[in-house]
């Protein structure tokens, strides 16, 4: 039987396993209060932890009192002013703090339940049940592909990988190696022969006709030695084999993990005359929560930022965010800049390919229909998945409408409207909400 103990460090005051049971049972309450804490905060701050109240009379929970019917009896003790069958009457202003009395001069009451939430806590509730709609290839993760990658050498293979260059290169080492020995009793063989010779020639010039014939033939036998050690050292050298199987080297290659579950996401932002500093408002806070919720839900998710007026350019996230830049409205350039980079960047074989557009629906009249006609012919086959947010627009505009009709003949489209910061968050949710996976 094993006995699990929580040893984390609680702060003054507090039980972390209080603190948990607490966020569980009140999930839907808190995340409430998460949602209404974002829409009065500022763009920096959004993804922040801090202070979340949520009303008192949510804490309430069932308890079991005695009912109004039947007999009972009580004892107060000290009791001088009731008698057996008198009636208790009800406390002025109708009791329970209904409001009906007199304002007093004393007591306190509770409205609401304020707690911290760290910034961990925070951003779970906040995107809790949330997910990227038809990633089918995240599905495929747990059975990675790989790709075969150079790493090293290996004694063994087929001779397709033969390293030519490798075998050399421990041929001549191992040559080197096991010669070595011989090569130097050859070099001390080869001075004893050339003195050897050397003296035999210097004695038959001073001996002349009076050498003995015996000094001559002991010199010739000593040489004749030294000839034949010199001969054996050359065959030791010559029979170490040019290539021996040690030498073999074979290019290694390992299976690298190649994942196949990258998804990129296209955020599209109309920055045109348009777009005043409240519609922008809106958009740069859809794309935040949205940045917020792929960063910290998929590790491995590419974000490209494309802010586009009459013109469309791929930018970073600080510029996506902090540009002023502005101009005319042609959406079609933001939708030709995208399908250019899906085409250079990212193969839809390999990637689950998302977009995300917000606008104020304001566009030029003639660029509506090639927008219609890229989103339904080259757009949406390539992508998984494509939402469109209007915002701060009270009645939907040519936009709005093109992408209408598109939506009623494609799965893929979702459409959205934002008319205040409070709609940011609800839309985001349904937009990105925990659905039945889409029929393939």
């Amino acid at each position: 039987m094993s006995e699990i103990i929580d040893r984390r460090a609680n702060g003054r005051r507090k039980s972390a396993g209080n603190q948990q049971r607490f966020l569980k049972r009140y999930k839907a309450q808190i995340r409430e209060a998460v949602a209404r804490s974002v829409t009065q905060r500022k763009i920096a701050e959004t993804d922040r932890g801090g202070n979340i109240t949520i009303p008192a009379r949510d804490l309430n929970e069932p308890n079991f009192s005695l009912g109004s019917g039947g007999a009972r009896e009580r004892v107060l003790p000290g009791n001088e002013t009731f008698s057996t069958g008198d009636t208790i009457p009800r406390p002025p202003g109708g009791g329970g703090g209904g409001g009906g009395g007199k304002a007093g001069d004393s007591g306190e009451g509770e409205d609401a339940f304020t707690f911290a939430l760290t910034r961990e806590e925070f951003l779970e509730f906040f995107f809790e049940d949330m997910e990227l709609p038809d990633l089918v290839k995240t599905q495929l993760a747990q059975i990675p592909q790989t790709k075969l990658k150079r790493g090293g050498y290996r004694s063994d293979g087929t001779p397709s990988n033969l390293s030519i260059v490798r075998t050399m290169r421990e041929s001549l080492a191992r040559r080197i190696a096991l010669a070595a020995p011989y090569r130097q009793q050859l070099l001390e063989v080869d001075a004893q022969i050339a003195t050897e010779r050397e003296r035999l020639a210097a004695g038959a010039i001073d001996t002349g006709p009076v050498s003995s014939d015996s000094a001559v033939a002991v010199d010739d036998r000593a040489l004749q030695a030294l000839l034949l050690e010199r001969d054996r050292l050359l065959g030791r050298i010559t029979r170490v084999p040019f290539i021996d199987e040690f030498d073999l080297r074979y290019n290694n290659r390992v299976p690298q993990p190649r994942p196949i579950s990258q998804a990129v996401m296209f955020c599209l932002m109309d920055v045109s005359g348009s777009m005043d500093e409240n519609r922008k408002d809106l958009a740069k806070r859809f794309f935040i929560l949205l940045h917020l919720f792929l960063t910290r839900h998929y590790e491995r998710i590419e974000l490209v930022f494309i802010r586009h007026h009459t013109t469309a350019a791929v930018v970073d996230e600080d510029g996506f965010f902090h540009s002023r830049e502005s101009g005319g409205t042609l959406v079609s350039s933001a939708l030709e800049l995208a399908l250019e980079t899906i085409k250079d960047r990212f193969p839809t074989d390999q990637w689950n390919i998302y977009m995300a557009q917000a606008s104020d629906g304001d566009n030029w009249e003639s660029d509506c229909p090639r927008c219609h006609e890229l989103l339904m012919n080259e757009i949406l086959p390539l992508v998984q998945y494509y939402c469109y947010v209007e915002v701060d627009s009270a009645q939907p505009q040519a936009l709005w409408e093109q992408f209408e009709v598109a939506r009623s003949q494609v799965r893929n489209l979702a459409l959205g409207r934002i008319l205040g910061r409070s709609d940011v968050y609800p839309v985001l949710r349904e937009l990105f909400s925990r659905k039945e996976r889409m029929a393939a």
